[in-house]
């Protein structure tokens, strides 16, 4: 199969009559739409705050949850801290997670995050060399764990996620929702995601800034573009970070 594994991924395993409501209650998305595919979707703290972001895969008597091995341990244990005595059983399995580009293969699921970013699949052993995956995300503005999305700082509104359909303002009550409702409805976003290029050489993790001032946080690099964490009222024609000159792209 086409396609490559990632490496650094881990699968939760949810069973039990109750998985799909117990699941409804706590995460952004709709998880009935698990019926066409995919379902992309983040658990946040009760201030609204991100904790972890992942895909839901419809099973035979499971609904599996693909996440940054990273975040797996401390995700299991909210889980299981929610869980009380709904009839759910969490626990990770040992299984291949892969994406490729171009036609989905029998088995694998669009990735519902970008036509961009292909298909997913499970269990499935692929050979193809890697892609360059951060100029991909860095093109059409995919955060990622461990780069743009950090836990309980980052919120999922400044972090695209609306336009990477990773929320559903229509389903319901889950954790962290009057904050997320409040922030699309209410206020005009402040800070956020940007695509940025860069004029020079600069790190991630390097501070941007403009007339003197802070404005944000260069994040993935790839290439001559970036993507960064700015506050949009300072974001100007031009910034710089490092010895390295930013503009808005």
């Amino acid at each position: 199969m086409p396609g490559e594994r990632i490496k650094n991924r881990q699968v939760l395993q949810i069973t039990g009559a109750d998985r799909q409501d117990f699941l409804q209650g706590l995460v952004t998305n709709d998880v009935s739409k698990l019926d066409d595919g995919l379902v992309y979707a983040a658990l946040l703290s009760p201030q609204g705050k991100y904790l972890a972001d992942f895909f839901l895969v419809p099973a035979q008597d499971a609904i599996l949850l693909d996440v940054a091995d990273t975040l797996a341990p401390a995700l299991l244990k909210r889980l299981t801290m929610y869980r009380l005595r709904a009839d759910v059983e969490i626990a990770p399995v040992d299984m291949a997670v892969s994406r490729g580009l171009g036609p989905t293969p029998n088995g694998a699921f669009t990735d519902p995050r970008s036509p961009a970013l292909g298909w997913r699949a499970y269990g499935m052993e692929s050979v193809e060399p890697s892609l360059d995956w951060n100029a991909i995300r860095v093109a059409h503005m995919i955060p990622e764990a461990g780069s743009e999305l950090t836990p309980d700082d980052s919120y999922i509104l400044e972090m695209n996620f609306e336009q990477l359909n990773g929320v559903d303002f229509k389903k319901g009550c889950y954790v962290g929702q009057e904050v997320t409702a409040r922030m699309k409805h209410k206020t005009e976003l402040r800070k956020g995601l940007a695509r940025v290029t860069i004029s020079g050489e600069a790190a991630p993790g390097t501070p941007i800034t403009a007339d003197g001032k802070p404005v944000g946080t260069l994040h993935t690099v790839a290439g001559n573009k970036g993507l960064a964490y700015l506050r949009f009222d300072r974001a100007k024609s031009q910034m710089t970070a490092g010895t390295a000159t930013i503009t808005a792209s």
